[in-house]
């Protein structure tokens, strides 16, 4: 090395590196990861600690909170937020007009109806994630009532193993149209147009000259689909045990991640927090269960549909195939660069699609106690699509939760609830509910926009 070269090398020094120190704050519950680094400009100057922007959240309480809420509204991170507002303006309006609309009857009705559909939607936010669309649930779910019929009432086939046959064709049906999209390369848009033109014929082929198919009571589970609650005359005592359950299964989760991210060395929830978030939950529990008991009680469709929202939502969030799927959602290049298994994300998120289309098929044929040529079809896929993405699912991948189906159904049966009270034709139904979907996606987007423009997206 020439004399030159060592004067540019010493006069070209290095920014120094300070060490890591890790501080546990006792009194805030948190874990406080910083790195010392000394500036660029001056080397020789005292290390400057960088903190976790996390912490000072937790660390200056309310406020924090409120400069985190801020921040993330200025960066399009919204979240639920439009939808609550949107929910909450749609029960005053309806309110005003009608002091039934939340009533203890009504709502208890909004609740039943809402998870036939809110099945369709749980297996639509899947393809969502990915960016994609699947239009054959509705031709699927009404394929999976038919085909329990034919079997269980025709064939004196049991009831359980009929739907448990009824439930496989549709995951079967998903997983058919995922291996075309994913491993010939067919658009998803097609195949599953193929599939809603076909799955409808091959229904309406098994239903015969007759088109109908009455389910007796004694059909077993598609009975209890239709009936008010799994508690009968025990339904307010069983509605509070689910709120209990509900809470206690909150709090030992939180709990349980507090314990994991201690032990890992990372910010974590404060105990004070997580009282507080669990407190709320507990409120909106009990709250619901009170109401609900002054009607029917809680119907066996909603514990039913509540309980595929955790689970489905623990899958998501919490296991290796939930990030895998958003991750494909977030870039297909760079989940396969990442070594994962894109074509089987792909299949498997439609057959999970067809799955819950056919469970869905299954709530509709409790609530009409029959199969018949209408099942799944009218406006059924274009609901299940509305709630998805109403209630936050991007339609351009990547992001979303399964909790949108949930949020996106309420207000569209909300809204079909009210507009029926004031005995508005259905075609207004169709133009508000086109309204808010168009609402939705142009909030998506401009969020995302949002995101890119603050360096997030």
């Amino acid at each position: 090395m020439s004399d030159t070269e060592k004067t540019v090398k010493s006069d070209s020094p290095e920014p120094e590196k300070g060490p890591t120190a890790t501080k546990v704050d006792k009194t805030e519950g948190v874990v406080e990861t910083q790195e010392t680094v000394a500036p660029a400009d001056d080397p020789t100057a005292a290390p400057v600690a960088v903190v976790d922007p996390r912490l000072l959240v937790r660390e200056e309480g309310l406020k924090g909170y409120l400069t985190e809420f801020k921040r993330k509204v200025k960066g399009g991170e919204l979240g639920s937020l439009p939808v609550v507002i949107g929910l909450i303006v749609i029960w005053t309006i309806f309110q005003t007009q009608n002091d039934r609309f939340l009533s203890a009857d009504n709502l208890s009705n909004i609740s039943y109806f809402l998870s036939a559909t809110g099945m369709l939607a749980i297996g639509l936010v899947f393809v969502l994630l990915l960016g994609e669309i699947d239009l054959s649930v509705g031709s699927v779910s009404g394929l999976a009532s038919t085909l329990f019929a034919v079997l269980a009432v025709n064939h004196g086939m049991s009831p359980w193993l009929a739907l448990l046959l009824a439930v496989l064709t549709g995951i079967a049906i998903g997983s058919l149209q995922g291996w075309f999209f994913a491993r010939v390369g067919v658009p998803a848009f097609v195949v599953t147009l193929a599939g809603f033109l076909g799955w409808n014929g091959l229904m309406l082929w098994l239903l015969g000259d007759s088109g109908t198919i009455n389910i007796p009571s004694e059909s077993g589970p598609v009975h209890l689909l239709g009936q008010s609650s799994f508690f009968m005359d025990q339904a307010i005592i069983g509605a509070y045990l689910l709120a209990g359950l509900a809470v206690v299964l909150s709090l030992v989760g939180n709990f349980n991640e507090q314990r994991r991210r201690k032990a890992a060395g990372v910010p974590f929830r404060a105990t004070s927090e997580i009282l507080v978030r669990v407190g709320a939950l507990a409120v909106a529990s009990f709250v619901s269960a009170a109401v609900l008991n002054d009607a029917a009680g809680v119907s066996n469709a909603l514990v039913i549909f509540l309980a595929a929202l955790v689970i489905v939502d623990f899958v998501l969030r919490r296991t290796t195939y939930g990030r895998q799927v958003f991750a494909v959602g977030g870039g297909i290049e760079a989940a396969r660069r990442a070594g994962i298994n894109v074509p089987m994300v792909r299949i498997t998120v439609f057959a999970i699609s067809g799955g819950f289309a056919a469970i869905g098929g299954m709530f509709f044929a409790g609530q009409t106690a029959s199969a018949t040529l209408s099942a799944g079809g009218g406006n059924t896929l274009m609901l299940a699509i509305a709630a998805a993405v109403i209630g936050g699912t991007s339609l351009f991948g990547g992001r979303g939760t399964v909790w949108s189906a949930l949020l996106g159904m309420l207000v569209i049966q909300s809204i079909q609830t009210g507009l029926d009270l004031l005995n508005m034709n259905t075609s207004i139904q169709y133009m508000i509910t086109g309204g808010v979907l168009l609402g939705a996606v142009v909030i998506d987007s401009v969020s995302r926009k949002s995101q890119k423009a603050a360096g997030r997206g």
